[in-house]
């Protein structure tokens, strides 16, 4: 029996250390955890990330990177930063790409913790279970925020991205809305001065 636990010991010791000793090295001052991978050599190839000029990113299925503006290992969880509403327009810096895309066939997937707000939207959008009222956040953005102050006038809403939506994709394009931005973990009470901007993205843990 001790033979026995003492081989179950050895072994818990033994993934434990593999999985520290295969931990990518810091890209600039940001920790890489396993099983996130910035290259071939270290983490797990299927949680792949990049390490461009000191910074962390994360790329989309349609080839957009987004910068990673931090990650929690204990939840597997990151977030990354949404894109920009170009100057001076109401349009999102990735809508030729159709928004945030994830690969499907990898273990990332958008989290529940998100608040997404949706701007020049087409009246279409209405049939759907959004908040397009006077009231939605979206309202506060564009007057508040410079970067909304090109959407002013358009057609707004916002929504909590659940599990009942789809949870690889944030969408924009013309013709439905074309720019959007991301609150994470966002409460009704919440001041804008204290609003959360990113995207939560999750992973599940490796087999």
């Amino acid at each position: 029996m001790i033979a026995l636990l003492l081989f179950v010991l050895t072994s818990l010791g033994f993934v434990i250390n593999a999985s520290t000793l295969n931990s990518c090295s810091n890209c600039g001052d940001s920790v890489v955890p396993y099983p996130l991978s910035t290259t071939e050599n270290c983490g797990d190839k299927r949680y792949q990330i990049y390490c461009n000029d000191d910074e962390l990113e994360f790329l989309s299925a349609t080839g957009t990177y987004y910068k990673i503006l931090r990650i929690d290992p204990s939840a597997n969880r990151l977030v990354i930063s949404p894109p920009l509403i170009l100057k001076n327009t109401c349009y999102s810096s990735d809508l030729s790409m159709g928004g945030l895309v994830l690969d499907e066939n990898l273990p990332f997937n958008i989290s529940a913790q998100n608040t997404v707000m949706l701007f020049n939207c087409s009246n279409n959008i209405l049939q759907s279970p959004l908040n397009c009222t006077s009231n939605s956040i979206c309202r506060q953005f564009e007057k508040k925020v410079e970067e909304g102050s090109g959407c002013m006038g358009t057609l707004c809403c916002h929504y909590l991205k659940d599990s009942a939506m789809n949870s690889h994709r944030i969408r924009v394009k013309v013709g439905s809305c074309t720019a959007y931005t991301c609150l994470v973990r966002f409460t009704p009470d919440d001041p804008l001065e204290t609003w959360n901007y990113g995207i939560e993205i999750q992973w599940s843990p490796p087999n």
